[in-house]
């Protein structure tokens, strides 16, 4: 029997790659049947980047971004076909996220670079997108996207959560009704971090943030933030948390920025990561026993050998342990979501974003 062939692509706050999936999501359970991953060239990426703050031509620059993105998406998905030997036509609907420039639902609004349509003409695969918009028009905070598939996933379990560590970190506690939340920054800053005094996109392994000494000052100042302090549904992005915001506080009189080395200060990061998904967790889903992570910083083992500690006794695992690569979750959960469009099923959820009424998430481009 054909199967429900599904494609997922993702890039997330850490604007590192276009990362994809291509699974059969026919009953009883979803197999994922290729992966892969496309570094994004440095020049999209500076541009994509330097689209989160406001600058000149901006509507020109967004939308020849976008078109770049939507190239860089295409290559995956031939990869993706390639891999699992299928062809285009055999794919029910693929499901992409864009890249998210700007996240201001207190204002009505979120924006994220992509061009669905571009997408769907290059792979003639009915391509769905912009799955933030209508949560947000619900009054919700457009975010977080996927608890909904992570509760259809790994089932409903008051006691497991599914921690995603992306640019931002959030929380999904697989109660029924699910909720799930953003903690704040997991690798957003260490990456900027790393990149203006490495050179580099990330700190591999957390090798250089192992290196330096946490500054409590510094933590302390940097966890009085008030977004840390709100109650959920809650989201954030680079609107927030960006190397302005910890140049705010480095450069206030005070011990907190007096002589900190970089390395330092990237220590001190990446513990500002470990504290805020400790203490979500200790305030908003105190009866979790165990944490199954995902994302880029599951793979991370200084900054997972931090969370193990910090979150004693909560067990920490990786969703590796139960079938799905960390680097997989996302981008498995937007194929899903894609599908679930097709369903008419209600993916943006009230619980989770505190919206009006659940909503079914994202808009159809036809092949």
């Amino acid at each position: 029997m054909a199967g429900t062939y599904c494609i997922g692509l993702m890039s997330g706050t850490s604007t590192d790659a276009v990362d994809g999936v291509l699974a059969d999501l026919s009953a009883p359970s979803i197999q994922l049947l290729a992966q892969a991953s496309l570094p994004l060239p440095p020049a999209l990426r500076d541009e994509l980047l330097a689209l989160n703050t406001p600058g000149a031509d901006e509507l020109h620059r967004a939308a020849m971004a976008a078109n770049a993105l939507a190239d860089c998406q295409a290559a995956v998905v031939q990869s993706l076909l390639a891999q699992a030997g299928l062809s285009a036509r055999q794919v029910q609907v693929l499901g992409t996220h864009g890249q998210t420039v700007r996240h201001a639902p207190e204002n009505g609004y979120t924006v994220q670079i992509n061009a669905p349509a571009r997408l769907a003409e290059r792979c003639g695969i009915a391509t769905v997108a912009d799955f933030r918009s209508r949560d947000v028009a619900a009054g919700g905070q457009g975010a977080p996207l996927v608890p909904a598939f992570h509760a259809a996933y790994f089932g409903t379990d008051a006691r497991r959560a599914v921690l995603n560590l992306g640019g931002i970190a959030n929380l999904t506690v697989l109660e029924s009704p699910v909720r799930g939340f953003d903690t704040g920054p997991a690798n957003m800053l260490m990456d900027a971090w790393a990149q203006a005094h490495l050179g580099e996109p990330f700190d591999l392994d957390g090798r250089w943030a192992a290196r330096g000494h946490c500054q409590p000052a510094l933590l302390a100042s940097l966890l009085a933030d008030p977004w840390f302090a709100r109650v959920p549904p809650k989201s954030t992005g680079r609107d927030l948390f960006s190397l302005a915001w910890l140049h705010s506080h480095l450069d206030r009189p005070g011990p907190q920025g007096a002589r900190c080395a970089p390395a330092d200060v990237q220590a001190t990061l990446l513990e500002l990561s470990v504290r805020s998904i400790a203490d979500a967790l200790q305030r908003h889903a105190a009866g979790v026993q165990e944490i199954l992570a995902c994302g880029g910083g599951a793979l991370n083992p200084v900054l997972m050998a931090r969370l193990r500690d910090a979150l004693a006794p909560v067990r920490l695992r990786t969703t590796a342990d139960e079938g799905v690569p960390v680097q997989a979750v996302e981008a498995l959960a937007f194929a899903w979501l894609a599908h679930a469009w097709l369903q008419g099923q209600a993916t943006g959820l009230p619980e989770v974003t505190g919206a009006r009424h659940a909503t079914v998430a994202g808009c159809l481009y036809p092949a």
